[in-house]
């Protein structure tokens, strides 16, 4: 696969509607051709002590950050046609599936592509386990700022790229 569109989103409580970044890397003929780091204000707007505790964002990073639909309306247009990748897939999509029907938007069912379960299927055993920091160093990325949206978007693209 060489066009696709790697993505992480960062939540603010245990809704997953409640997004509050997004890291976007867009790959065309296997090169990294675009990075869109955007916050988010989240719906609910609140903040639970285990998010926080894992990504470090506070309710006063977002207050003033845009709402998901203005968000979108900017990547929607620039991942058309593009299968999304994300690591552990499954929570990305919920997200992406779940913020759009929090604002009532219409969801395109987005093909998503899984570098977790590639990994396992790929490397099975030969590592200790199959979190994005340690497939990412295994592909030769290191993750610098793990939780950073854009950072785990950077290293789910270079996992991806290297391969699926």
């Amino acid at each position: 696969m060489t066009d696709f569109a790697a993505i992480d989103f960062e939540t603010a409580n245990g809704q997953r509607s409640s997004v509050c970044s997004v890291g976007l890397v867009i790959v065309r003929n296997g090169q990294i051709t675009e990075s869109i780091y955007r916050l988010i204000r989240p719906t609910p707007n609140y903040y639970a002590w285990f998010c926080t505790s894992v990504h470090g964002m506070r309710y006063h990073d977002t207050i003033g950050a845009a709402d998901f639909p203005e968000v979108w309306a900017e990547i929607a247009p620039k991942i058309t046609g593009l299968p999304l990748v994300a690591h552990n897939s499954p929570f990305d999509e919920g997200c992406l599936r779940a913020v759009h029907r929090a604002y009532g938007m219409d969801y395109p069912e987005y093909p998503f592509h899984c570098t977790y379960r590639a990994s396992r299927m790929r490397f099975g055993k030969s590592l200790p386990n199959h979190q994005l920091h340690t497939v990412a160093q295994h592909c030769g990325y290191d993750l610098k700022n793990h939780h950073h949206a854009l950072a785990d978007a950077e290293a789910c693209a270079w996992i991806a790229r290297a391969i699926i």
